[in-house]
């Protein structure tokens, strides 16, 4: 057995069910995903530690209380932080919370040295592909978090990926069944997305994640059952949180756009968002 002494990087994943691997089946069980992709194209595995945190249902809260102080003690020198889907589907979405909690996670691991991934993350109401009434408020929530994150990238010097321009993304075949988690394919796609930034900033790899993936992918009715038995608690779980909120705002999306007046909820928006940016583009301490 090789000595822990051996390993050269120490790759942490924090994030919810898309790094937790959710649509990257294993044989035996379990999930892959993009992240042991990344870590296995990094180099052997006595050379490199890879411990992945991240768990389905997780919110950019959850990363800051739960996986974050787990993180630490790992002295990562490589961290991917992928989260805030799930918070766009909360009833209680606050974005100076959310803008609170991801600054701590990632100015909690690049205070000790660690180079920190990050990432502009899709439209989900584009991925789910929903009516615009509902689609458009998701997208607004969205497009905050990604501003948040471009600002916590600026200020923190992260390894930033912009997924959410990425035309291959919205591509069906990317997506597994429910259209919130990546598919096999979709995986191997993040982690060369991934790979391709970092090789670019000088992180050494010992080979690119393949363009496809090899082997079988995950069979429409390996993916119907999933659906069947977590989908749909997940999507119960949601319904109670978010659903009534939801439907306030679809109602106020359909009054603004009958009277053609969709930009003055852009303009809430953006002044929502103003001091929340003013905040986080400060120099770190």
């Amino acid at each position: 057995m090789a000595e822990l002494t051996m390993t050269t990087t120490r790759l942490v994943a924090l994030g919810d069910s898309v790094t937790e691997g959710l649509g990257d089946p294993l044989p035996g069980g379990g999930w892959r995903g993009y992240a042991r992709l990344l870590a296995d194209a990094l180099g052997p595995r006595e050379q490199v530690a890879f411990e992945n945190l991240a768990h389905s249902g997780a919110t950019c809260r959850d990363l800051a209380t739960g996986q974050l102080p787990r993180a630490l003690s790992l002295r990562p020198t490589l961290a991917s932080v992928l989260a805030g889907v799930n918070d766009t589907l909360r009833g209680d979405f606050s974005l100076p919370a959310i803008a609170h909690d991801l600054e701590a996670v990632v100015g909690g691991l690049r205070r000790t040295g660690a180079t920190v991934l990050t990432a502009r993350l899709p439209d989900p109401g584009l991925m789910l592909g929903v009516p615009d009434l509902v689609r458009r408020p998701l997208t607004r929530r969205m497009r905050a978090i990604n501003m948040i994150l471009d600002g916590l990238a600026e200020t923190y010097g992260t390894v930033h990926v912009d997924l959410a321009a990425h035309p291959a993304l919205y591509e069906r075949r990317m997506w597994s069944v429910d259209r919130l988690h990546p598919s096999v394919r979709g995986h191997h796609l993040l982690a060369r997305l991934f790979a391709a930034e970092l090789a670019g900033r000088g992180v050494p790899f010992r080979a690119m994640p393949e363009e496809e993936p090899s082997g079988a992918s995950a069979t429409a009715w390996a993916s119907a059952r999933w659906m069947a038995v977590e989908g749909t608690g997940w999507i119960v779980r949601r319904a109670r949180d978010f659903l009534p909120r939801l439907g306030a705002l679809v109602l106020s999306e359909a009054w603004h756009a009958v009277r053609g007046r969709t930009t003055v909820l852009d303009d809430r928006f953006r002044e929502e968002l103003e001091p929340v940016l003013r905040r986080i583009c400060l120099p770190p301490a």
